[in-house]
């Protein structure tokens, strides 16, 4: 299967050719695809990724370095209250060229993961997931001293500091159930 270089993540390296030492810059905002995080927090699809690049050809292919920027989105583990965390990661990697690889793979015997090139074309899209996903918080909460839900009734603490319920020693209940009885008798 051959990439689709209208995809946005997908980075069209040919105006380097293949001599080394040719550099390009490369700034662009590309949509976030889909399942771009994990269950907890995520860039959303469609969402813009700042990508600042910088393309190199080299001997074995395209280096590619540089930044990448967005916010993820998701619910805060404790009070579950919208969470939005900047990211902002930088990354190095070689897209190798189709007859360097596999000359790699053959000599080195190895089936490394190495990013190749598909023609001229490089997918950012698995290099992202690479960098991105893992620094990605698995518990994101809205602030570090957020106090969570009442374990009772669901109240978010944060906005209820002094929230509290009567809490009545299950051994002691009997008890308890015979003073509402005895209230209501002197009611009557």
């Amino acid at each position: 299967m051959h990439l689709d270089p209208r995809n946005p993540l997908v980075l069209d390296t040919k105006e380097l050719g293949r001599r080394p030492g040719h550099m390009a810059q490369i700034e662009r905002d590309v949509p976030a695809p889909d399942l771009f995080g994990n269950e907890v927090i995520e860039i959303a699809q469609g969402e813009p990724i700042e990508l600042d690049l910088r393309i190199e050809s080299v001997m074995e292919g395209v280096l590619i370095s540089g930044s990448a920027r967005a916010t993820a989105t998701g619910a805060c583990v404790r009070c579950l209250e919208p969470v939005h965390e900047p990211v902002d990661v930088e990354f190095q990697e070689l897209f190798a060229y189709a007859d360097r690889a596999a000359h790699h793979n053959q000599v080195a015997g190895d089936d490394e993961d190495m990013h190749v090139l598909d023609g001229d074309l490089a997918d950012l899209e698995p290099m992202l997931r690479d960098v991105v996903v893992p620094l990605l918080p698995f518990q994101p909460v809205c602030q570090e001293d957020c106090p969570g839900l009442c374990s009772e009734c669901g109240a978010r603490l944060a906005d209820d500091p002094d929230h509290h319920h009567e809490v009545i020693d299950p051994r002691w209940s009997a008890l308890a159930g015979m003073a509402d009885a005895e209230n209501d008798e002197k009611r009557n």
